[in-house]
């Protein structure tokens, strides 16, 4: 008999009811480190203070309206982004996934409207996850993504990561965007160079094809600036943000360039509950901590922090780690064992961490770690490593 919950996930036999900061307890008080947060959605930690104070005083006031009306709490999370960003406009969405349709979507409208609707091709990378939906799966391209839900979405060509003779190859009159995340996360911790995104931003201005970067899991703050992209010195034209934007709130958003945009009109794309009052509150709420000042500079020191102590795991564990990729608080190590084995070994050691592909464990901690979390969460990974040297597979 199928299960209530439709089976796609295979789930920890873990469930917890409580949360603070940088740990999480279970029913019967066990504790644990959470270096997953939530997949890099819970920015500030769970249960911050400052986003709950924000959540219990607007669920006071008013949860939902409809964007048949104007929403202030929208206009005031639109306008910090705008005020911090490249982009000129913003839509918002509950998911990266739905970010992801509407980049799309944009896009290809954007050349319809030039005049050029045969400009439909988006160029995407090896390794690439850009959500779940159909068009998401069509732009990763990976037999795992696709398998079974064909006919899929055209018009995406699949090219090899950090590769720009590929896409200099691959750029044609039918060429509407390249679609890429400045680090990929589900594809295992891997930055593009800057060399490699400033030649994309050359490619397109040459050839007028539009610049999307995925930030879904790589923004807000996480890589100890705004925005990933930014180390690089390149700006999109059209970006896709989710996860650390709502601390835990599911929240999502577009931001574009007037010029990007333009194609996008009154009925062009809606949403039902995205840019809702609660969201859109706590999203402000989240901006303003984040670009406080200082808070990206911590983020920076404690990024260095942590990073010296897994270098240090590396060396002393050198059949189980070979390398620490990744940049701020976005970081893998690159294992010899299968990835899953380390966060399996990590739960008995009570300490969550997520797997990824190309052989990676992620460590996304909450950016409000603290380093006493830090080096704590290194010594359990250490006996994580310990356990499985101890008793190979």
């Amino acid at each position: 008999m199928i299960a209530s919950i439709l089976p796609t996930y295979s789930r920890a036999p873990l469930a917890f009811v409580k949360g603070e900061g940088s740990w999480l307890e279970t029913a019967d008080g066990s504790r644990y480190l959470d270096l997953g947060a939530g997949i890099a959605v819970n920015a500030l930690g769970h249960a911050a203070p400052e986003l709950v104070a924000t959540l219990t005083e607007q669920a006071g006031k008013l949860w939902h309206v409809s964007n048949l009306y104007q929403i202030p709490e929208q206009q005031k999370l639109a306008d910090l982004l705008v005020a911090n960003t490249f982009a000129d406009t913003v839509f918002f969405t509950n998911s990266g996934t739905e970010a992801c349709e509407l980049a799309v979507k944009m896009v290809r409208k954007y050349w319809y409207e030039k005049g050029a609707p045969e400009r439909v091709e988006i160029l995407t990378f090896a390794g690439a996850f850009h959500g779940r939906s159909s068009a998401a799966i069509a732009a990763a391209g990976s037999e795992k993504m696709v398998k079974g839900f064909g006919p899929l979405l055209e018009g995406f060509v699949h090219l090899p990561w950090d590769d720009i003779e590929a896409v200099k190859a691959a750029i044609t009159e039918n060429t509407a965007a390249i679609m890429i995340e400045p680090i990929q996360g589900e594809g295992g911790i891997r930055p593009a160079s800057d060399a490699f995104l400033k030649a994309l931003r050359e490619i397109c201005d040459e050839t007028g094809t539009l610049l999307v970067f995925d930030e879904v899991q790589c923004g807000v703050a996480r890589t100890g600036k705004l925005f990933a992209h930014e180390w690089a010195g390149v700006t999109p034209d059209v970006m896709m943000v989710a996860k650390g934007i709502g601390g835990g709130f599911p929240l999502g958003a577009v931001l574009a360039t007037e010029n990007a945009a333009s194609g996008m009109t009154a009925g062009t794309h809606g949403s039902t509950y995205g840019g809702n009052p609660l969201g859109c509150a706590i999203g402000a709420k989240v901006m303003e901590i984040v670009t406080a000042e200082g808070f990206m500079e911590e983020v920076s020191r404690k990024a260095a922090f942590l990073r010296q102590r897994l270098e240090g795991l590396v060396a002393a564990h050198p059949d189980i780690f070979t390398e620490v990729r990744g940049q701020g608080l976005m970081l893998g190590l690159k294992c010899k064992p299968a990835p899953v084995e380390l966060v399996q070994a990590a739960y008995a050691q009570n300490l969550l961490t997520v797997p990824a592909a190309d052989n990676v464990l992620r460590l996304l901690p909450a950016l409000t770690i603290s380093e006493d979390d830090m080096a704590e969460a290194v010594r359990r990974l250490d006996a994580a490593a310990l356990a499985l040297e101890s008793n190979p597979a």
